[in-house]
């Protein structure tokens, strides 16, 4: 997998990215957080709900689980869809990130 992405906005535990893979562009949520789908509202704003398209939510427990849920997602996303990733632990959003063209070197 190769993304390439760019950082559109820092949360308070995560980022914005705009990605691009292969053909397919979007948005990713990238958060630290427990996976609650109630707390997808807290960091994805009322404007992507009402946008065209799907938000696609995924939790990402551990770091070997990084590369395979973000396959998962972005295999069934649409041009216009948005993907919201929790990640449980730092070094899983750390991998989630990479997966998502975000090295650890620009997270410092």
């Amino acid at each position: 997998m190769n993304a390439l992405s760019h950082i559109v906005k820092t949360l308070e535990h995560g980022l914005v990215l705009d990605v691009t893979l292969e053909d397919l562009q979007f948005r990713a949520y990238v958060v630290l957080s427990e996976p609650d789908i109630n707390r997808v509202a807290d960091f994805v704003p009322q404007e992507q709900f009402e946008q065209d398209g799907d938000l696609h939510v995924a939790a990402i427990h551990s770091p070997s689980e990084a590369r395979e849920q973000i396959q998962d997602i972005t295999f069934n996303m649409n041009p216009g869809d948005a993907a919201v990733f929790m990640c449980v632990t730092p070094q899983a959003y750390i991998d989630a990130l990479d997966e998502l063209g975000q090295s650890p070197s620009h997270l410092n």
